[in-house]
């Protein structure tokens, strides 16, 4: 039964992702309360209240369901049984069966392969002599990730010889990792991908991701793609979306490698970086989406209005002074969006650039040059 406007939705996570979404359902006519630990958070100014509470606290989620009609979130790193005691009242979209399979990499590749999807070559460790020998089985460099935690290429390290191991192992936390066999990649790219809960589905284009120290750098939509390839990807991610029975959207991320293989890396159950252009290049954006599938309303339409690249914004580029954002915006077919976080700090992300233009190739042209202009050193 559809979940109609005037509803509260609550989010579990008031991050930029959980800003974003709020805006969205605002629009759409809902109430809006979140759960996060900063009481200061960005999706605080544009909610109706603001529970501060710890992601891993599962007394969290149930306080925040008698506030709500329906929950989702925004990050995975929440208390499965949290979830539980949340849905005894309310629907909770996406359920606990598809955030504890991905907040475990191991369980989440596990999963993908009992289900017959695309993967590299990869291995679980517990230890630094399993790590070991899983380098000398699937020959190095490996790149070795935390099973737990970590995003923007952090809990992750590259295991170049195999008796590097047990240094390795410990600069991970001495945890349980996954082993991957680097792969040569000609493409990273992503689908996004909404399921309400009576079933129907929406799948994005693809889109072509540019990453740099495991941080995306910028994204083009849609992604300029060897023939065959999206529509690939696009057939994939609507099969784990099926297969989970998913209620929410779901970002697929895979690797195209030179030999021509299309290969899935990891899942992401909620709105994805790579996928903020439809705020501007889509007739429905992935928040808004989001926001439909969770209230179990008729999908939005995913055709592009334009093509349209998005480049993020680090607090790097406050190294300087304030960004001079007019002449970025001086920029014909340029978006500006900040996240109203405190402190830029380097690496962390305060808003993005997104550009429309006649072909993927020129919007993202113009997003990188407004982004060169943020920063008087680099103009």
């Amino acid at each position: 039964m559809p979940i109609l406007p005037g509803s509260t939705l609550g989010i579990l996570g008031g991050g930029q992702l959980g800003r974003m979404m709020a805006l969205a359902a605002r629009h759409l006519g809902y109430r809006v309360a979140v759960l996060d630990p900063d009481p200061h958070c960005a999706a605080r100014p544009v909610v109706e209240s603001c529970l501060s509470a710890e992601f891993e606290d599962p007394a969290g989620p149930r306080e925040l369901s008698f506030q709500c009609d329906v929950l989702t979130l925004e990050i995975e790193k929440v208390s499965p049984e949290g979830l539980d005691a949340a849905a005894e009242r309310i629907p909770v979209r996406p359920g606990r069966h598809v955030i504890e399979m991905v907040q475990d990499r191991a369980r989440q590749k596990r999963w993908l392969h009992t289900h017959g999807f695309p993967l590299g070559l990869v291995g679980e460790v517990e230890d630094a002599d399993g790590l070991e020998a899983l380098a000398r089985k699937l020959a190095v460099p490996l790149i070795v990730k935390r099973t737990r935690g970590g995003y923007d290429g952090r809990g992750q390290l590259r295991l170049e010889r195999p008796e590097d191991a047990a240094e390795v192992f410990r600069g991970l936390g001495e945890a349980p990792c996954v082993a991957e066999a680097q792969l040569d990649l000609a493409l990273e790219l992503s689908v996004a991908v909404a399921r309400r809960a009576g079933g129907e589905v929406a799948v994005y284009p693809p889109a072509l991701n540019h990453h740099a120290s495991g941080i995306l750098v910028h994204s083009q939509l849609p992604g300029p793609l060897p023939n065959g390839i999206g529509e690939e990807a696009q057939r994939i991610a609507r099969g784990i979306a099926e297969a989970l029975s998913l209620e929410g959207l779901l970002t697929v991320e895979f690797f195209y490698t030179r030999d021509g293989r299309l290969l899935v890396n990891e899942l992401a159950p909620r709105p994805h970086n790579s996928y903020h252009g439809t705020l501007d290049g889509c007739a429905t954006s992935q928040f808004e989406q989001l926001v439909r599938a969770v209230c179990d309303l008729p999908l939005g339409s995913t055709d592009l209005r334009s093509p349209t690249a998005m480049v993020n914004i680090l607090g790097d580029v406050w190294a300087d002074g304030e960004p001079d954002w007019s002449a970025a915006l001086e920029i014909p077919g340029v978006h500006l969006h900040l996240y109203g976080k405190r402190g830029p700090r380097p690496g962390r992300k305060m808003g993005h650039l997104t550009a429309i233009g006649p072909d993927p190739a020129e919007a993202l042209q113009r997003a990188l040059s407004a982004h060169a202009r943020l920063s008087p050193a680099d103009r």
